[in-house]
């Protein structure tokens, strides 16, 4: 088996896949790429089990053959390598793989491509088709607010609900909620799955800037993507998601409005005061003016900003976790946005103040008990 192909070319394909490789110590097959080659075309594999991701570019071939390279030792080679033609030979019996480059010569062995684990295929799939646009920026809006806690397992992604009028993101940590929803996307078949935060990142990692058409199909078990040249596959979380809606409060007569920039390098600077534990801020709300403070106790450090801002209902001072609130407001895009609360105990929600067209965007944040001194 023996090919021929640009280094720089080679390298960018297998580093959008090699998030997908897995350094397993139990599988040592997952350490490497599956290369194979049919009809002049390579095709390259990356897995864990769990998540897949194949990519596949036009090359010079002398014969078709399978076999499986270690991942790392071959990313390295090539990052140090001048951008020109490098030749790759592979014995197949003995599975030894020479690369020639310029006038360098470099030996490696491979393993037997028979081992690498089959990548799923799609079999008896729905398909939905959006813009990399909107996937990117649904993936940016949900995905600091998935949960690590391996005990919750439906939480440790992001729920994804297609309707006939709309497509809604989901994720939460029980602590903080996001709800991301598009009325540009639809589907004729209404259904729900979990999309893992790991294939997820790598989509973030992965999709095009611009107006791609990614194709979504998924079944009962994995969700297959397909932009470019590039194949996402991912195993769905088998597990019922939390009721969501019944958190979201729906009565909230305090709306307080606020520079969002303004509001955020305010929380950034008083947090820096708080306790390191709880990471508390208190917001007190009295007529147009918004006070943040934060204290520790056990340092004697204390913080005070005043801030304009509108409001509407009764004075009332909350207290916030500043760490989520700046998470939140980090993943905001709007010039200013409202808070909308009921009372110091119920969750809070964050919104932009002016809604974006097609976008639907709701942050959910739960209170901290204050100690009123």
């Amino acid at each position: 088996m023996r090919f021929i192909v640009s280094t720089s070319i080679l390298l960018k394909q297998l580093q959008s896949i090699s998030g997908a490789s897995s350094s397993s110590t139990v599988l040592p097959i997952l350490e490497n790429f599956l290369f194979e080659i049919k009809d002049n075309l390579l095709t390259i594999s990356a897995t864990d089990l769990q998540t897949s991701m194949v990519t596949s570019l036009q090359i010079e071939a002398k014969e078709e053959g399978r076999v499986a390279m270690p991942s790392k030792i071959l990313i390295e080679t090539l990052k140090t390598l001048p951008d020109q033609p490098v030749a790759f030979s592979v014995d197949t019996n003995t599975l030894a793989i020479e690369i020639s480059a310029g006038d360098g010569k470099y030996k490696l062995s491979g393993e037997n491509a028979d081992d690498f684990p089959k990548i799923p295929v799609v079999d008896n799939v729905a398909t939905v088709a959006l813009n990399a646009s909107i996937l990117s920026e649904a993936i940016n809006k949900t995905l600091f607010a998935v949960s690590n806690d391996e005990l919750r397992p439906a939480m440790s992604g992001v729920l994804v609900q297609l309707a006939e009028q709309n497509i809604t993101f989901v994720s939460t940590d029980a602590h903080k909620l996001v709800r991301y929803r598009r009325t540009d996307v639809s589907s004729e078949k209404p259904t729900s799955f979990i999309l893992p935060k790991k294939a997820l990142t790598l989509l973030k990692s992965s999709l095009p800037s611009d107006e791609t058409v990614v194709s979504i199909e998924y079944n009962n078990t994995n969700a297959f993507f397909q932009f470019g040249n590039i194949h996402l596959i991912c195993r769905l979380i088998d597990e019922r998601y939390p009721d969501y809606e019944a958190v979201i409060p729906q009565v909230n007569p305090n709306k307080l409005t606020v520079d969002r920039l303004l509001f955020l390098n305010t929380l950034r600077r008083v947090v820096i005061f708080a306790n390191k534990t709880t990471h508390q801020v208190r917001l007190k709300i009295s007529g147009s003016e918004l006070h943040i403070s934060a204290e520790d106790l056990d340092f004697s450090n204390e913080a005070h900003e005043r801030l304009n801002c509108q409001f509407e209902g009764e004075d009332m001072e909350i207290g916030f976790n500043a760490k989520f609130l700046v998470e939140m407001l980090s993943n905001l895009n709007s010039s200013e946005v409202a808070i909308e609360m009921s009372t110091p105990n119920r969750a809070g929600l964050l919104i932009p103040a002016v809604k974006e067209d097609n976008e639907d965007i709701l942050m959910l944040v739960m209170p901290v008990m204050l100690n009123n001194i």
